[in-house]
């Protein structure tokens, strides 16, 4: 018997009804990008290794896709000889191996493939930008809505095939952008009539100033990690992780107003202010987030609150000032829909040196398992036929063919039954689809040119002319 087929793990078919709920909200996303003056470019599935590697640090290394070069033909054309250590990842516990079998490996690896697949989408944009920094206009703003993968271990909501949508500015140092991509956030949030997704923002320069004056500077990442996870472990288990990694009592003392720093943006900004009073970047930090606060608070933001989060860190190394972290309403348990940041130099890692950018990602996946626990999907996202027309046979379906012409022609979705077969079997079929009418034509209705149509819901069955079922079906 032959075996039943299956996908890789951690990858997803999708059926009609999914893709279309999915395109719903790629739909509102590139509207929305576009809206802003945002620019699509792509970039290709695979790139070259060495753009890829070293770029996410050990961790984002190790659940990179590589690509075998050209297949088997590749070894039997340059006879490589497979290293000895190949049988440790054969055995599948990697943990085993040593620094010098890992080396050998890694040049192994590096003889046998010279192409990854894409990790994120924000590398492979600082390639592009560098290599066609002659024809691209500054500042840049570009979108991108294409596939990532990772060689993650699959779990709940956590996939090696998924979708970014990223918009990012690239070339510009004005926080007028940080001001715009929080309208873009709540723009599109708006669209897809989701309330009370919270926004957060913090600044990078505020975690480095708070590192300096409690005498921590050495321990920023040990200190901002532990920061990050509050909500998650507590006050005392954010203490005694500090502590644990050599942060003094009389340090996590100063610190001791972040842990309920509550009141408006307005208050923490003051709070904020008087803690980091003798930290010079701390104060930059600080009157950066005044400004974009400030100004978003003036243009007002439609379905979308803002908050300033002194808590949350991100992918620390990466970011450089402004932070970004959407949050789910809160009616559901999600982890967050978005986020996103400003980054001094981008394109530093590809020698194009100072050139700032922003940027902000959805989180698709996330978004749609939101919309879909809310009910905010619109009935009719579906992209089934408005109708159905039955079968009678060659005259009957010839006559049916004219009409689904002229309907299609004015952007309705209708289709004929292929099969001259019972009718039973044709109601089934489009009841099946969830298609809402049923068209019989017979030669009482081919005589007086006119078409039976059906209310499959409520059953209610008239005679009209085309133009009335074109009314109807729009």
């Amino acid at each position: 018997m032959a075996q039943k087929p299956s996908i890789p793990k951690g990858t997803r078919d999708f059926s009609p009804a999914e893709v279309a709920k999915r395109n719903y909200i790629f739909s509102i996303i590139k509207t929305n990008f576009e809206k802003f003056g945002y620019q699509p470019i792509e970039t290709p599935t695979f790139e070259n290794s060495e753009t890829l590697m070293g770029k996410y640090g050990e961790e984002g290394d190790r659940l990179i896709f590589k690509i075998l070069n050209s297949g088997n033909y590749f070894f039997n054309k340059n006879k490589i000889e497979l290293p000895e250590s190949i049988e440790v990842l054969q055995s599948n516990s990697a943990e085993t191996i040593s620094v010098k079998e890992l080396v050998e490996l890694n040049k192994f690896t590096a003889k046998i493939s010279e192409k990854a697949l894409r990790y994120d989408l924000t590398v492979p944009f600082a390639r592009y930008v560098v290599q066609h920094q002659n024809e691209i206009e500054f500042p840049f703003k570009r979108y991108q809505i294409q596939p990532v993968w990772r060689a993650d271990r699959p779990q709940k909501g956590r996939f090696r095939e998924f979708y970014q949508c990223d918009a990012d500015v690239v070339g510009s140092n004005s926080l007028w952008q940080e001001v715009e991509l929080v309208q873009l956030y709540d723009s599109v949030f708006s669209a897809l009539g989701l309330e009370g997704c919270t926004i957060k923002i913090n600044n990078r320069k505020i975690l480095s100033g708070i590192a300096e004056v409690i005498g921590a500077s050495d321990k920023l990442i040990d200190f901002t990690v532990a920061l990050d996870k509050l909500d998650k472990i507590g006050e005392d288990g954010v203490k005694k992780e500090m502590f644990e990694k050599g942060i003094s009592e009389a340090a996590l003392e100063k610190v001791q107003p972040l842990f309920s720093f509550t009141g408006t943006i307005s208050e923490k900004i003051e709070k904020l202010s008087a803690l980091l009073v003798s930290s010079e970047e701390g104060m930059k930090g600080v009157e950066e987030l005044k400004f974009i606060c400030d100004n978003v608070q003036a243009l007002g933001l439609d379905k979308s609150v803002l908050d300033l989060d002194v808590t949350l860190a991100r992918g620390l190394n990466y970011y450089t000032g402004a932070i970004f972290e959407v949050a789910a309403p809160k009616t559901v348990a999600m982890g967050s829909i978005g986020g996103g940041g400003r980054y001094d130099d981008l394109t530093g890692i590809f020698g194009l040196k100072n050139m700032s950018g922003v940027g902000i990602s959805f989180g698709l996946d996330r978004i749609y398992l939101v919309l879909e626990e809310l009910n905010l999907f619109p009935e009719t996202v579906t992209s089934t036929s408005k109708a159905l027309f039955l079968n009678f046979g060659d005259a009957e379906a010839l006559y049916c063919m004219k009409a689904i012409t002229q309907l299609r022609r004015a952007g309705i979705k209708v289709e004929l039954y292929p099969d001259n077969t019972k009718i039973g079997k044709q109601f089934q079929h489009a009841d099946k689809r969830g298609i809402p009418y049923a068209v019989i034509v017979g030669g009482d209705e081919m005589a007086n040119n006119q078409f039976a149509l059906k209310d499959l819901a409520s059953g209610e069955q008239k005679k009209v002319s085309l133009e009335e079922l074109k009314e109807i079906l729009k």
